[in-house]
């Protein structure tokens, strides 16, 4: 029962960090109808300005909210440089754009920072609960509230706020929000700033348990895409279920199975599903094909 609990806990665990990644994935692309695959960067740039910032003195929790601000700013002008100056391109070509600037970041980061992982303490003290004969630090739960609550005020800005609607509104039909005076060029800005703020949030939530180094942010961008694609692209719901499962099939897959062949396990299960349903588990049949 212990063994099963703790699987259990570090499938949640790592679950949620692919979900909020996943969930950045699904902000961009229900506006501008790209696949920012610089995703897993925001995550990476989150940890290591973290280390920055407390190397310098700074509080814990000024550090916590100066790595979100810096981060939204890189978030706003890779849309502002890049994405917006190239949204005429087909859709192939702003993938390999985005391709193109998480190899650029990868690269300065690794200048800046050099190649080996850096330590962040966690939240707190970090002592292991014991709970049925399962081990769970505190830090874990923290990133499961931080998912929850990541969930939540995406919920309330998309459904009870203007801005909100004005998102929604250049979902549905960008040609029909301009009619209404709605920018889909400034809501593409704000996708791009909401998404970069999750990145950020899900490294400072996971960099005290995995430590952070300029190339993590490629295998979390993977598999935060993957839980879009296995959750739906374009589904907000989906991407959390698809981050979870994602996190408990290698969880499980690694404990009962064998920890080298989790991922070959964990992509094997999704091309399974996606071959019964090829549009994701709360995906539409038919995804939208424009753009701003």
């Amino acid at each position: 029962m212990g063994e099963l609990l703790q699987f259990l806990i570090t499938g949640l665990t790592i679950g949620s960090i692919y979900a909020i990644v996943a969930l950045g994935f699904v902000t961009i692309y229900s506006v501008t109808k790209v696949i920012n695959l610089a995703q897993g960067e925001f995550v990476m740039l989150g940890g290591m300005t973290m280390f920055t910032l407390l190397s310098l003195g700074l509080p814990y929790f000024i550090g916590f909210l100066l790595t979100i601000i810096i981060v939204v700013i890189l978030g706003y002008l890779l849309e502002l440089t890049i994405i917006r100056r190239a949204r005429k391109a087909d859709a192939l070509s702003l993938i390999i754009l985005t391709i193109g600037a998480s190899i650029f970041i990868r690269g300065i980061a690794s200048m800046v920072w050099g190649k080996n992982p850096v330590k962040i303490e966690p939240f707190m003290k970090n002592d292991p609960i014991n709970i049925m004969g399962a081990a769970i630090t505190p830090q874990s739960i923290w990133v499961m509230i931080i998912l929850l609550i990541c969930v939540t005020l995406l919920f309330f800005i998309m459904e009870r706020t203007m801005i909100g609607k004005a998102f929604r509104a250049c979902s549905a039909n960008p040609m029909a929000a301009r009619l209404m005076s709605i920018s889909p060029a400034k809501m593409s800005s704000f996708s791009f700033v909401l998404s970069a703020a999750l990145g950020a949030i899900a490294g400072l939530a996971i960099a005290p348990i995995l430590f952070p180094a300029y190339d993590m942010g490629s295998m979390l961008g993977i598999k935060g895409f993957s839980a879009t694609i296995l959750g739906g692209l374009g589904s907000a719901p989906g991407a959390v279920i698809g981050g979870l499962i994602l996190g408990l099939m290698e969880s499980f897959g690694a404990g009962y199975i064998s920890s080298g062949l989790k991922d070959a396990i964990v992509f094997g299960v999704i091309l399974i599903i996606l071959l019964i349903r090829p549009y994701g588990i709360m995906g539409e049949k038919n995804i939208g094909k424009g753009g701003l």
